[in-house]
């Protein structure tokens, strides 16, 4: 069994609402230049229609992606384009995978030379629950002790039976962010809460 079949009807269920919020917020058409960094086509066929898109990812997809003008491979944080080269750049759940805040910073001020307006959405480290763990609580530990807990304490161990080094390697990719953080990466955004039970679940940085 794989970890995201767990979770599946209810990340379309919450990236249905956001790309809804998204296509309304921006005004998106049909002839909108969107540059979407490090996402799939997972995302887009929850909406009634694709804009003019460019989608960026450090690998090529696993098959044909209908609908994407182009999907270059490449880093996030060295983006291949001219500044304000795009109406809008679309990142969802990306930059808390970049390991540490000087990656973090690169790809938030690459996202910020490339797009006129920007959507970029991360999970909230002050959610009690850690979306890729499934799990309460742990991120919150000290990383001594995470190490410890991921393999047989969390769903994600339980389920997909990580090695060691698959552990390690969580470990070293995956960086929360609060509130505060976000705003320092995107100064001249507004942070937007997306709640769940009445607690703010995730974070989106806003320049419209």
């Amino acid at each position: 069994m794989n970890i995201h079949d767990l979770y599946r009807p209810f990340l379309r269920h919450f990236r249905s609402r956001r790309m809804q919020d998204f296509y309304r917020r921006f005004q998106i058409t049909p002839a909108t230049r969107v540059l979407d960094v490090g996402g799939t086509g997972f995302n887009w066929s929850l909406c009634p229609f694709r804009p003019n898109l460019t989608l960026l990812n450090i690998r090529p997809p696993r098959e044909k992606e209908e609908g994407i003008g182009q999907w270059i491979i490449a880093d996030a944080r060295h983006l291949p384009f001219k500044d304000c080269a795009f109406e809008v750049v679309y990142s969802n759940s990306v930059i808390e995978h970049l390991g540490t805040w000087d990656n973090m910073r690169q790809m938030a001020s690459e996202i910020r030379r490339v797009g006129i307006r920007y959507f970029v959405q991360t999970p909230n480290r002050r959610f009690p629950i850690e979306p890729h763990l499934l799990t309460p609580f742990v991120h919150w530990f000290p990383k001594w002790l995470q190490r410890r807990l991921l393999r047989n304490f969390t769903l994600w161990g339980l389920v997909t039976h990580p090695t060691p080094q698959d552990c390690e390697n969580f470990l070293r990719e995956v960086r929360l962010l609060d509130e505060e953080e976000l705003q320092r990466l995107f100064p001249d955004a507004e942070i937007r809460r997306e709640r769940f039970l009445g607690l703010s679940k995730s974070l989106t940085a806003l320049k419209l």
